[in-house]
């Protein structure tokens, strides 16, 4: 039976007020009634247009399906098929513009809430299977290597653990997860979460080894002429921060999103039994307008923050952020100011931040991107008063890998070259998810990492 009510099943939440002062998950997940009643609102459809949306190719109406079913457990191994973290993927997935940007649901009203199954799904399985023990896959006698334990890394090493090779993963930082864990939130992403993930790639026989700087440590031409291993992928992904170098940036009370979020998230800076350094401010503006900038906004307002401005160029309508996220946003108190550009940051005689001098924009003639280009109203300058500036306006490759590896060509955004299977220039070497593209989502970078799976496994295989 198909269930044609035109909206989706509402998510229980945390309210606003309190969650707005704590880091405990917003949304609380579907119950198994509100799961199937859900799952029944798919049609079936025989073209299945969801899937032509989802970078790793999920079955995505054989899982909903099984949920219609109350067969959980057989919704959460069809996922899995395909997707090595679906309790990730169903939180933080943008699937407005993926998989339910292309159900036919939507068209007259809400489209199926995907998402809000896979998450269903995955958390059911936790709860009642979390605790089987994992079987390794056979061994197939050949190595590979994998730099970078964030999505796209993690993707390509489930895909070639079960193929049977032998995999190890190299992460810099002294915790698994890459973006997952230093970037997303505690109440976006629970870290008990991307920690349950990593330890079922572990059970299956993947090694990971942290605090491993490939580069520095040892190089990807050392892994393959001296460590043995045949095949190496490059998931390092973008984590340099990005400056709008407007005078000011250099007081105290600037800082980077990716800083700010990577002391909050890796280093705990939001629990009192951690002495991570962090600015409390109490009046906070963040420069940007992407999921990043939601983050570190929402951040601030749990850290304690009084009044926490979001200052974007371009007009609400334009945002690039999840719907989401900007609406549990404004729920919480974040006071958005569009058509609004910084120009300079203000600081007191010692060196603090005291304000942020902005000026009033408005939109123009489209530019490269296809977007109204911004331009400033002459004479509109004003400053809001703020002890605390977050700079939240994208990320930079880094070079490190492509300066310390041997004739290894970049692409025309100075990310890692590579083809249409992940392949680099050099044979045996493959690259994917942000350290090709830039910044992207983290179902991209794992649909990158699947990719370069099977470039690899074929690769190996002909050699």
């Amino acid at each position: 039976m198909i269930n044609l009510v035109k909206e989706k099943n509402p998510m229980p939440e945390q309210k606003p007020e309190v969650r707005r002062r704590n880091f405990m998950e917003v949304a609380e997940g579907y119950t198994e009634e509100m799961a199937v009643n859900e799952a029944m609102r798919c049609l079936k459809c025989r073209e299945k247009p969801c899937m032509s949306g989802c970078p790793v190719m999920v079955k995505i109406p054989d899982f909903i399906a099984k949920i219609a079913e109350g067969e959980f457990e057989e919704a959460y191994g069809i996922i899995s098929q395909t997707s090595s973290l679906p309790a990730i993927c169903g939180r933080v997935c943008p699937q407005e513009n993926q998989c339910e940007g292309k159900c036919v649901r939507g068209v007259k009203g809400e489209p199926v809430a995907i998402g809000r199954l896979e998450r269903f799904a995955a958390d059911w399985h936790a709860a009642n299977y979390g605790d089987e023990e994992i079987k390794p896959a056979e061994g197939n006698g050949h190595k590979v290597a994998i730099i970078g334990a964030g999505p796209a890394g993690l993707a390509c090493a489930g895909d070639l653990i079960n193929k049977g090779y032998d995999v190890t993963v190299f992460e810099s930082l002294h915790k698994t997860g890459g973006v997952l864990v230093y970037g997303i939130p505690e109440f976006r992403l629970p870290k008990s979460i991307v920690a349950a993930e990593v330890s079922k790639l572990e059970e299956k026989g993947v090694k990971f080894v942290t605090d491993a700087i490939v580069g520095r440590a040892v190089t990807v031409d050392e892994l393959m002429e001296e460590e043995g291993f045949e095949s190496v992928f490059i998931g390092t992904g973008a984590g340099l921060p990005a400056f709008m170098n407007i005078p000011g940036e250099d007081l105290l009370g600037v800082c980077s999103a990716n800083e700010y979020l990577t002391r909050i998230n890796l280093m705990k800076a939001y629990l009192p039994e951690y002495d991570t350094p962090i600015q409390h401010a109490k009046n906070i503006a963040v420069v940007g307008g992407g999921n990043v900038a939601m983050d570190a906004a929402r951040c601030a307002m749990r850290m304690g923050a009084d009044n926490v401005y979001i200052i974007y160029r371009r007009s609400a309508s334009e945002i690039p952020a999840r719907a989401e996220e900007i609406h549990h946003a404004v729920e919480e108190g974040i006071d958005f100011r569009y058509l609004t550009n910084p120009v300079a940051v203000k600081g007191t005689d010692d060196g603090h931040v005291c304000g942020i001098e902005c000026v009033k924009m408005e939109l123009g003639e489209p530019d490269a991107s296809g977007r109204r280009k911004p331009v400033p109203v002459e004479g509109s300058n004003f400053v809001i008063d703020v002890d605390c500036v977050i700079m939240a306006i994208g990320t930079r490759l880094n070079t490190l890998i492509l300066d310390t590896t041997d004739n290894l060509k970049a692409n025309s955004k100075g990310g890692i070259g590579t083809g249409d299977e992940a392949e680099t220039n050099r044979p045996g070497i493959f690259a994917g998810g942000d350290a090709v593209t830039g910044a992207a989502t983290v179902i991209k970078a794992m649909g990158a990492g699947k990719v370069a799976a099977a470039g690899i496994d074929r690769y190996i295989s002909e050699k």
